[in-house]
């Protein structure tokens, strides 16, 4: 039990380092992808104290180069997602009965172990194994984070402090309790601060996990792993599993003590897990807890009184970091026709200017996209926008996937509205472009709110006020963040929490207090300090 009222150390968003020439952090993480690279390791899954391994392996090779390999995974069967479950279950009393602060401080010490010892081994494993230049890996694999963890053992103290009001003779209290059970955590291949954050933030209140990283990601995994061993976690707190994904679901979601899914991947998956889910429900303890952020169809809005300068650096920025991998990452944009001449011509030079290969350049902006499957997906959207007429390609539109699953920056302009890439998320380097006469500003807005299921991010572009009054009430439920004069990517742990609503998720917030309270079940507990003795109320008289 706690024997005192603790303050967490205020958090405060890590820096950024720059990796410029010269750095010592530039010459540390250079050496150490070069490392990696000639290197290889076997990772096994974590079930409670047992670190696992089979006689099926998987080659784990980067994206930029695919016949290369790292390392390999060992995969599982549903027997091994049984014995995860149970060795969270079996884990669940002393964790959950462990006094608040010491859960916490573990992730306070693996902030503090990523941002010295671990962090050029995070980001380089983030290089090779999702192909994320040096800056990228930065911003995701290292500081975001680091910040998740200070940030959240923070938001854990807010919420415990956050208590009832007391009448004369009554002491009321609000106990914050885990869920009851075990919790499924899924995570995405495109962020390892993702990867680490959802089963993380589910522990930080006291629940025990089974986590199942994407196969694309199990490399930076293994790292994530090794940072919270050597940070002190528990055995089968975290259990980390490779397996078949619907084999994984099988077990999970008819298991009775199923108490929540944390979730981060595509629409279709999370509305079929969902269904799944209530299908079952007869079956479970308690009703479970499901948190999901899911896919985007994210937007920038342009203003006639917008700076065409500005709003070239957000559709360059915004729609081609990590190779437009990011679910915020924005791929259709809506300019005035008076400033597309402008725009075009930035945006074009911009895109020339490009460098596109490994990461272990730094002075590649682009890298390669994930994986054969989403090669192919995007290359087969390039070929089929070459096949229309209400649609051009104005810069990029090649491919090569010989070596590396390399995709050009790609910018399509339509003269359709509805066009399929106006509407579809295809995860890539695409950006697709409607220009619109300035005149039609308002019948614009309410066409960019009607034209995606989704509603993660959205950018608008104005220098008048007047007119971002405007779009901010007609697109209110088209993005959970929306962003004024700048891109739509970039979230912030505690300055701009995360998510969006419709298509795109739950809208529970990562990297605020909002979504650590959805992996506690509050129990309210009064006390009176003088009971009464005698039934009748003095009405009664």
């Amino acid at each position: 039990m706690s024997k005192g009222i603790y303050n967490v150390p205020y958090p405060i968003n890590e820096t950024v380092l720059s990796y410029g020439p010269g750095t010592p952090e530039r010459e540390e993480l250079k050496a150490k992808y070069k490392e990696m690279f000639n290197s290889t390791i076997d990772v096994p899954m974590y079930i409670g104290s047992e670190q696992v391994r089979t006689e099926k392996k998987v080659a784990m090779s980067p994206p930029h180069d695919h016949q290369h390999v790292i390392g390999h995974f060992n995969f599982g069967t549903k027997k091994h997602v049984e014995d995860a479950i149970t060795a969270a279950l079996e884990a669940k009393e002393a964790w959950s009965n462990m006094p608040w602060e010491h859960r916490v401080s573990i992730f306070l010490k693996a902030a503090d172990l990523l941002a010295g010892p671990y962090r050029a081994k995070m980001n380089a494993a983030t290089m090779l194994a999702q192909s994320k230049n040096a800056y990228q890996a930065e911003i995701d694999a290292s500081c975001e984070l680091i910040d998740f963890l200070r940030f959240n053992a923070a938001f854990v103290q807010d919420i415990y402090g956050q208590q009832p009001e007391s009448s004369d003779g009554v002491w009321n209290r609000l106990e914050y309790r885990p869920l009851e059970g075990f919790v499924f955590c899924i995570t995405p291949f495109n962020f390892t601060a993702i990867a680490a954050n959802l089963p993380a933030c589910v522990a930080m209140m006291g629940n025990t996990v089974v986590w199942k990283p994407a196969d694309s990601q199990v490399y930076s995994a293994q790292v994530i792993m090794e940072l919270f061993r050597e940070a002190g976690l528990p055995d089968g707190v975290i259990n980390m599993v490779t397996v078949d994904g619907p084999e994984a679901g099988e077990v999970v979601f008819n298991h009775r003590d199923f108490a929540g899914l944390h979730f981060t991947g595509s629409t279709g998956v999370f509305r079929h897990l969902w269904s799944t889910i209530g299908a079952n429900i007869s079956k479970y303890r308690t009703y479970p807890r499901i948190v999901g952020e899911t896919g985007g169809k994210d937007f920038i809005v342009a203003h006639p009184s917008a700076h065409p300068i500005e709003v070239a650096t957000g559709i360059s920025r915004g729609a081609f970091e990590f190779q437009g991998q990011k679910c915020s990452a924005a791929s259709r944009a809506y300019v005035p026709a008076s400033l597309w001449p402008e725009i075009k011509e930035k945006v074009i030079t911009d895109l020339a200017s490009f460098k596109m290969g490994s990461p272990e350049d730094f002075g590649n902006f682009i890298n390669a996209v994930i994986d054969k499957n989403s090669f192919d997906k995007i290359s087969a959207y390039i070929d089929f926008i070459k096949e229309q007429d209400d649609a051009e390609i104005i810069a990029g539109g090649n491919y090569d996937g010989s070596k590396g699953y390399f995709v050009e920056p790609t910018v399509i302009v339509t003269t359709n509205p509805k066009f399929r890439t106006m509407c579809e998320e295809i995860f890539g380097p695409v950006m697709t472009i409607y220009v619109y006469e300035d005149s039609t500003w308002a019948e614009m807005l309410k066409m960019v709110d009607e034209t995606s299921e989704y509603a993660l991010t959205g950018a608008i572009f104005s220098k008048d006020r007047y007119a971002v009054v405007e779009a901010m009430k007609v697109l209110e439920h088209a993005a959970g963040n929306f962003y004024i004069n700048d891109k739509p990517t970039g979230a912030v742990v505690g300055q701009q929490p995360f998510g969006g609503g419709r298509g795109s998720g739950t809208n529970d917030k990562a990297g605020s207090y909002i979504n650590l309270l959805r992996w506690t079940s509050p129990r309210t507990i009064k006390e009176t300090l003088v009971s009464p003795k005698d039934y009748r109320y003095p009405f009664l008289d």
